[in-house]
């Protein structure tokens, strides 16, 4: 660790004697605010790098009210949060975009009832300035914590509890799963398979329904026999794959909702003696790095930005934090963003 970290530090004074300007002048600019010329911003911006000046936490909330702390919040155990490389990635994007506007993240994590006490008691603390959640199951009590709370928000995916859909205050980021679903089906399809299963995600989730839409969009007469739910893990995929392969074992192509579930799938048709794509082609959805490139053969499936969305997650938070200040102007309402979604085909399909 540097010695610098332990001098002493410079002051708001030293920089404005460094620049040439007011005081108040370097306050506005240190604590983001207005009505200052561009040459003095630059001025007071090439003091504060010169003399390593960094501003006192505890002074700068008093003035900006603001915390320069978001909390992140996963409706998930910490065992799967760990684990997953689809939370990895999210995590990867929310953090990066957090550090690039100097902002610190706060991971929150709940499992039992206690944590969601826990996490409504810290979130009312005013530790953070919002709060960044992702995850959701539809009987979940954190969003009502947060609305109760009163801290802006922004949801990891499309709200799905009843009357969110018509609630233009919700903000959230989502991929556009029920139109990654019918891209996938779609080219099963036009390869000639004719008995498509699929294995859905945990159906009190907006993505697992939303790409189940998807899947009944292209095979709307679909053999309820064909389709089994899993729940976005290796051995959930493993487990419906084996209640598939016993209910129709004739099946020719399988669509499945998520890459660790298609792991799972790819384990068994393996141990079952189907080759792929052979005898049953087979489409994941996300396609991470770590798993659709490393499947035996390689993965084909739909493509949704995960670090991208925990970035676009972050922005439009800060956009909303902003939009609260005093002296910031009037413009449209932000709105939640849908990102597309892309089939890469490999060798499974």
């Amino acid at each position: 660790m540097s010695d610098q970290i332990f001098a002493r530090r410079p002051t708001l004074e030293a920089v404005a004697e460094r620049a040439g300007v007011s005081r108040a002048t370097v306050s506005r600019v240190v604590n983001g605010g207005s009505g200052v010329r561009e040459a003095l911003v630059e001025k007071v911006r090439r003091a504060v790098e010169e003399l390593g000046y960094v501003p006192n936490q505890a002074a700068r909330t008093l003035v900006t009210r603001r915390t320069g702390a978001v909390a992140v919040i996963a409706a998930e155990p910490e065992t799967e949060v760990f684990t997953n490389p689809f939370f990895a990635e999210q995590l990867l994007g929310i953090s990066r975009e957090l550090a690039a506007h100097d902002h610190q993240l706060v991971l929150l994590l709940t499992e039992e009832t206690a944590d969601y006490e826990r996490v409504g008691r810290y979130l009312a603390g005013g530790h953070v300035d919002g709060a960044v959640l992702f995850s959701l199951h539809n009987d979940d009590p954190l969003p009502e914590i947060v609305r109760g709370v009163g801290i802006p928000t922004v949801f990891g995916g499309r709200p799905g509890w009843p009357g969110a859909e018509a609630d233009r205050s919700l903000l959230y980021v989502d991929s556009d799963n029920r139109g990654g679903a019918r891209e996938a089906v779609n080219h099963l399809i036009s390869l000639g398979r004719g008995r498509i299963a699929t294995i859905t995600g945990p159906m009190d989730q907006v993505a697992s329904v939303d790409r189940l839409d998807g899947y009944h969009d292209m095979l709307m007469d679909a053999d309820p026999r064909l389709i089994v739910e899993g729940d976005f893990s290796e051995p959930g995929g493993a487990r419906a794959m084996t209640a598939l392969l016993d209910r129709a074992p004739e099946l020719d192509a399988v669509f499945v909702a998520s890459d660790l579930m298609a792991l799972g799938a790819l384990r068994v048709l393996r141990e079952r003696g189907y080759r792929v794509p052979e005898d049953v082609a087979v489409v994941g959805f996300d396609d991470m790095a770590k798993v659709a490139e490393h499947t035996d053969p390689p993965l084909t499936t739909v493509r949704q930005d995960i670090e991208e969305m925990g970035r676009l997650m972050v922005r439009l938070l800060l956009r909303s934090l902003d939009r609260q200040a005093k002296d910031a102007p009037v413009g449209r309402p932000l709105s939640s963003v849908i990102i597309p979604t892309r089939l890469v085909r490999r060798a499974t399909a």
